[in-house]
């Protein structure tokens, strides 16, 4: 069955036409339509009616007056929603699953990963609670800790569970309360989470959302000055506008931006081991992943015999469906996304890349979806376009390097520092290239990722760290008293 097939046997439009505001769901005020479409077919699956700046006005209002009394909350009462907020979202987890594949094209495996990080993220900030020092002396003086307002909270369609659980489970468990803007094309997920929000039974105005467009409803968040902090995740260039807009008011701000993230492999490198960490670094999320690896840089001595390995490996990944349980790579979010990954690949083939495999166009059989060919350019040099800008999808660029201090100069050669990766089997070798390496998070021989260790970027990935202790500090201001 093709997935026009299962879209019309299977769904039914939806349109959605409110946001939850004050504990309650309330109409948009706001009548502009996007049009929800399923991209692994280009059909129309339903509408959601976009927010204005009145729509948004109004949950800050609903925000700032939760403050008053949400702000006053002890951490243990406040550990409390968490588990609440918690509970709502598990119980609905396979709802969050087929919305993730069928409204943004996720594999049905990252989609059930994502749900699982979402989950985990809140316990993991309820657990961190007891680490964060609410109030210490220091000399004879006393330091306390204050939440800084209500947050507002700008959220990416490439996992919008993740980002919406986390960034809302920090902001409650400092005393915030909290309006999110998430991206319009995760409008059936947002409209799950609502629910789930609903359900918890938090205190009214504590978590609010609008759906709407970055340069309506973002804006008027950035500017607002009843906001007191922005956590933002998305591209540098929008980080940066939000960063500009923000200083008027001097808003706190934590931005979580893009990369362009390098993975060494060492000259003692295994294969059998490295070639599949390659492929799940680089392919993450059908390369719709901030932290993908999509820089890889081999010895010269060993460029054939990798080169050869990893097209023979990358022509093995299932490019296919999302709700085929064997996928690892489905369709690009949207068309724009689609021609955006082939204007890239256009652009590394004019410079001088040689592609190892992939290409041009859709895979055989996927030509009414956004599918990419997973795509591997060799011959690449770090100045080229393709190893220079962050393409989001499934395009590898091969780059060779004669040592050890080159490859690390290679890596560093970047505006972006957000994530990075080591292949090696000394691994005190791989852990000391890897400090060298400029970046908020470098994994050495597999993918790491904890919820409760700081996250973040360097350079033009950002501003700020989440995650566990270190994001609820992001919400806090210190007080001296003395």
């Amino acid at each position: 069955m093709s997935q026009a097939q299962f879209i019309k046997r299977e769904k039914v439009m939806r349109h959605i036409t409110q946001h939850y505001i004050g504990g309650r769901f309330t109409d948009s005020v706001g009548q502009e339509k996007f049009n929800l479409v399923n991209p692994a077919a280009n059909m129309l699956t339903g509408t959601v009616l976009m927010g204005n700046e009145e729509d948004t006005r109004h949950a800050i209002s609903a925000a700032k007056e939760a403050f008053k009394t949400y702000s006053l909350t002890t951490p243990l009462q406040r550990a409390e929603y968490l588990q609440r907020f918690h509970d709502a979202v598990a119980s609905r987890a396979d709802e969050h699953v087929q919305a993730l594949v069928e409204e943004y094209g996720g594999p049905h495996q990252i989609a059930r990963d994502l749900v699982q990080a979402a989950c985990g993220a809140i316990l993991s900030v309820k657990e961190s609670l007891k680490d964060v020092p609410f109030k210490k002396m220091v000399g004879q003086a006393e330091v306390s800790l204050h939440p800084v307002g209500v947050a507002a909270h700008i959220t990416p369609w490439n996992a919008n569970i993740v980002y919406f659980c986390n960034k809302a489970a920090a902001a409650l468990a400092a005393g915030c309360t909290v309006v999110t803007k998430p991206s319009e094309m995760s409008a059936v997920q947002t409209q799950i989470l609502m629910e789930c929000v609903d359900a918890a039974g938090l205190p009214a105005g504590v978590i609010n959302v609008v759906n709407g467009r970055g340069d309506v409803v973002g804006v008027e968040l950035t500017i607002n000055p009843d906001v007191a902090k922005i956590s933002f995740t998305g591209s540098t260039a929008v980080g940066k506008s939000i960063a500009a807009r923000s200083a008027d008011t001097l808003k706190r701000v934590t931005l979580e931006l893009g990369g362009k993230s390098a993975h060494i492999v060492l000259e003692d490198a295994d294969l059998n081991k490295a070639l599949p960490f390659i492929l799940q670094s680089g392919f993450l999320n059908s390369g719709q992943a901030c932290i993908a690896g999509t820089r890889i840089l081999v010895p010269e001595s060993r460029y054939d015999e990798i080169t050869t390995a990893l097209k023979q490996a990358v022509g093995q990944l299932k490019v296919g469906l999302p709700q085929d349980s064997d996928t690892v790579i489905g369709p690009m979010v949207s068309r724009t996304q689609y021609q955006r990954v082939q204007e890239y690949i256009k652009t590394g083939i004019e410079e001088g890349g040689e592609i190892l495999t992939g290409g041009p166009g859709n895979p055989e059989g996927l030509e009414d979806g956004n599918f990419v060919k997973p795509t591997v350019f060799i011959n690449v040099t770090n100045n080229m376009t393709i190893a220079r800008e962050e393409i989001f999808g499934p395009v590898l660029c091969v780059i060779s390097y004669k040592n050890e201090q080159e490859a690390i100069d290679i890596a560093n050669d970047s505006s972006y520092g957000l994530a990075g990766y080591v292949s090696g089997e000394d691994l005190a070798n791989a852990r000391k290239v890897a400090e060298q390496i400029q970046a908020g998070t470098v994994s050495v021989n597999a993918f790491a990722y904890t919820s409760f260790a700081p996250f973040g970027g360097m350079k033009q990935s950002g501003i700020g760290r989440e995650n566990g202790a270190y994001g609820i500090q992001s919400y806090l201001e210190y007080k001296t008293i003395a």
